[in-house]
């Protein structure tokens, strides 16, 4: 799967729906990722290993995150980092990249 995305409304995916998307990934220390936000996802992260930090707060293993909608957000990877992400709606177009 792409980028760790296996369900969703895109291919390839293990389940095809429009109605949430769901991802398991991993991001090194330190790797770069966009500031960037979403017009109508809601995004629910779930940190299964390491450290990062989002608009100044700091999330470990265990920790869960809840991202809104407009809601910006710029990851810092401080360790390397694993996470479950499931984002509601599943629309490909729902990701609006912002200069850092």
């Amino acid at each position: 799967m792409k980028g760790g995305w296996f369900i969703g409304n895109f291919e390839p995916s293990a389940f095809k729906t429009k109605n949430f998307e769901v991802a398991y990934t991993k991001h090194k220390k330190n790797s770069p990722w966009p500031k960037h936000y979403h017009k109508k996802a809601t995004e629910i992260t779930l940190i299964v290993k390491g450290k990062l930090k989002i608009n100044n707060e700091t999330y470990s293993e265990g920790d869960l995150l809840v991202v809104y909608p407009n809601e910006i957000v710029d990851p810092i990877f401080l360790e390397d980092v694993e996470f479950v992400v499931v984002k509601t709606v599943s629309d490909v177009n729902d990701k609006y990249i912002l200069e850092k």
